[in-house]
């Protein structure tokens, strides 16, 4: 699709309650760590990237990972795969964007930052991964 159909928007991931001391990056392209940061204390993590909407919606930008003709999403790289090679962990959680709803969409190209917020934490105290839900979505 040429980009001149496409409108971009800024989008964070805040990843609330992260383990402490873990490593978090996001994916860029297939297989590097981009911007990676760890919580000290269990303060929450954002990551920004730049995402492209057309129409339908779909979805492009270096973050967007595709599944199948419709599932899109971010994938966010914990522990060793985010870089850290004395992490007992190497997981990666999957945030699906395909599902945001149009008016969120809409209100996020006339401005202002889409931000989608998910725990960081399993109920056994290790990082969340595989696919995460839910994810709270809003515009800020």
């Amino acid at each position: 699709m040429p980009r001149a159909d496409q409108t971009e928007i800024r989008a964070r991931i805040v990843i609330e309650q992260p383990v402490p001391g873990v490593l978090h990056s996001l994916q860029e392209g297939d297989d590097k760590p981009l911007d990676p940061k760890r919580s000290q204390a269990g303060e929450p993590l954002a990551f920004d990237f730049p995402l492209r909407i057309a129409p339908g919606p779909k979805f492009f930008g270096p973050q967007v990972r595709r599944e199948g003709s419709l599932r899109r999403f971010v994938y966010i790289r914990i522990g060793t795969a985010a870089g850290d090679r004395a992490s007992p962990w190497t997981r990666r959680m999957k945030i699906d964007i395909h599902q945001i709803e149009q008016a969120l969409l809409d209100a996020a190209m006339t401005g202002g930052v889409l931000e989608g917020t998910i725990n960081g934490t399993l109920p056994d105290g290790s990082p969340a991964c595989a696919t995460i839900r839910p994810v709270s979505w809003r515009v800020v």
